[in-house]
């Protein structure tokens, strides 16, 4: 991944190289690359009977190479759309079942639109910003393991499976815009996703998990 990413980066030098010079003015449109690391802070509730007391599941972090789109409204006041390839997470026991391992994974795409105001004048090198979006969170490709199936009392030869709900969530963002010059510039920003949803196991049972993802994301990009 990070030999793609200074791959990106060279190329997007090139390019500015070849362009005329642009601020962070009202009618601006920008393009990055770079990659996002996506940390879910996991609450979940039990898993529902039948099963053991406390049996609940702890969701790992993942990463993948990412971008995004930004268009300036006006000078302060901007649309941000982060693009980029799906996350892939592992489910864990946790609770009373915490050491049984993997339970699955899921493939997840974050689609975020994001408003923001940034401070400072167009033109100024580091441009503090502050943004609140709204995420809706697709999962897919959801996988199981032996070891969900043992613990919901399933077998070989009817092994469980796992479905994850769709949701909307709230994320708020903060970020900073550091401009090389009038055309490329480096953007870091931190987000946290508010968001539940709910896990339905063929086998009848259902978990309610808070994922609540602590978000970074950085990236190299190129304005037009």
């Amino acid at each position: 991944m990070t030999k793609q990413i200074l791959r990106a980066g060279c190329a997007l030098t090139l390019l500015a190289a070849f362009g005329a010079a642009q601020a962070q003015v009202a009618g601006t449109w920008s393009v990055r690359v770079g990659a996002t690391h996506i940390a879910p802070q996991t609450k979940s509730d039990d898993l529902s009977a039948p099963s053991f007391p406390g049996t609940k599941v702890d969701v790992g972090s993942a990463s993948a190479l990412t971008g995004g789109i930004n268009y300036m409204l006006t000078d302060h006041w901007a649309l941000d759309l982060p693009v980029g390839l799906p996350f892939k997470h592992s489910f864990y026991g946790d609770g009373a079942i915490d050491g049984v391992g993997k339970l699955g994974q899921t493939k997840v795409v974050p689609a975020t639109l994001f408003a923001q105001y940034r401070f400072g004048e167009p033109n100024a090198t580091f441009r503090p910003y502050v943004g609140l979006g709204v995420t809706y969170s697709k999962f897919f490709k959801n996988r199981s393991t032996a070891a969900l199936t043992g613990v919901t009392g399933g077998s070989p030869a009817n092994p469980t499976t796992a479905r994850i709900d769709n949701k909307f969530g709230l994320t708020p963002q903060v970020g900073l815009v550091w401009n090389f010059n009038e055309r490329m510039f480096l953007d870091v920003a931190y987000y946290k996703s508010f968001l539940k949803t709910t896990s339905h196991l063929s086998s009848g049972q259902s978990i309610d998990m808070r994922l609540n993802p602590n978000v970074f994301a950085i990236g190299v990009g190129w304005r037009f």
